[in-house]
């Protein structure tokens, strides 16, 4: 009875401190998507295994362009080990603080919310794993810095167990 009564309040408290796009209403600097995402941005990441292995690094060169409500993003990607891929995605805007997202390994859309310095998004995409893909789920927040940076920490899900982390370090070229 202990041990089930320990697991019930381990997740409850968990699922207790999770963060809100809203608690982030009065920070700055603002991140205003398109504006700055508008133009060349480069970024510089990792990610790490569930347990804090390195596993890739990355450089990605994004080339944004804003028409209306729409930003397109093509992010070209260089993996320490020579591989290279592309995305593009297709970001509208829906009203002040909310997005929707698609790209080619995306299933269905992004769903992004955004409020002060920070935006969270939510996504499902295929990932590429050696021989095989697997689907998985991002639960991405990008938080807006001084001097044109964002840092950007996505954890990765599948089947609802976390298999690792992906951070991103973006900077606005001038």
């Amino acid at each position: 009875m202990r041990v089930l009564l320990a697991a019930v309040l381990v997740i409850f408290l968990g699922s207790c401190g999770s963060m809100k796009p809203e608690q982030f209403e009065n920070t700055g600097p603002e991140l205003n998507l398109f504006a700055y995402f508008d133009g060349r941005t480069q970024a510089w990441g990792i990610f790490e295994d569930r347990f804090g292995n390195l596993r890739r690094e990355f450089k990605v060169v994004i080339d944004g362009t804003v028409k209306g409500d729409t930003l397109i993003l093509d992010e070209d990607f260089i993996y320490k080990d020579g591989e290279k891929s592309r995305r593009v995605w297709t970001i509208i805007k829906k009203d002040d603080h909310n997005f929707v997202g698609t790209a080619d390994d995306i299933i269905g859309v992004a769903e992004g919310i955004s409020y002060g310095n920070a935006l969270n998004w939510k996504y499902s995409m295929d990932l590429k794993v050696e021989n095989s893909l697997w689907r998985v789920k991002f639960d991405d927040w990008l938080f807006r810095q001084v001097d044109d940076v964002i840092v950007n920490k996505a954890k990765v899900t599948r089947w609802g167990f976390e298999i690792g982390t992906v951070t991103l370090f973006f900077k606005k070229d001038a």
